[in-house]
């Protein structure tokens, strides 16, 4: 008999999260950066609201790339234009554990509490990139920075640590 084999056969998933109440500078670097992933082929995975997962999933569908939003609640009109489908999970805060869980790599974009705990979920798994770009930065008792995450200067750096690097 022969041997079952796994190949992957999907597009590398990069989840890309950052805040609803996002700068203007965070929201042109989350456009870019989903116009990026668009244009490497790969799938953008967002939580699908508005602020930096709106720019992102805009960025993303205007270059033609697949982009699928998990939404923490169950309201279709809180979900972003620019999706290509929407996962509603009705999960609350633990919908970012399904984020984090489902992507390959993951670029964090400016800060709020829920994208540090989507950022910290990511650096817990231990097994993919987890980029930061103009995001939290995590210090030690001493107040020295962790290399918790890459640190990005710009998009395209940001992406080129997400999709080159296997871990982070």
């Amino acid at each position: 008999m022969a041997a079952l084999t796994t190949r992957r056969t999907y597009a590398k998933q990069v989840a890309v999260c950052g805040p609803t109440a996002c700068t203007r500078a965070d929201a042109a670097n989350a456009t870019e950066v989903g116009r990026l992933l668009a244009a490497a082929g790969v799938t953008v995975l967002c939580g699908g609201g508005f602020g930096v997962m709106a720019a992102v999933a805009e960025g993303a569908s205007r270059a033609g790339g697949l982009v699928i939003g998990v939404r923490p609640d169950i309201d279709r009109d809180a979900a972003c234009q620019g999706l290509s489908a929407v996962l509603f999970t009705n999960m609350g805060e633990a919908r970012n554990a399904i984020l984090v869980r489902s992507a390959d790599a993951v670029i964090v974009i400016g800060g709020s509490w829920g994208t540090l705990s989507e950022l910290a979920l990511a650096r817990h798994r231990g097994d993919i990139p987890v980029v930061s770009l103009g995001g939290w930065q995590i210090l030690d008792a001493a107040g020295e920075p962790l290399q918790a995450t890459l640190t990005a200067a710009d998009p395209a750096e940001a992406v080129r640590l997400a999709i080159g690097s296997r871990r982070g």
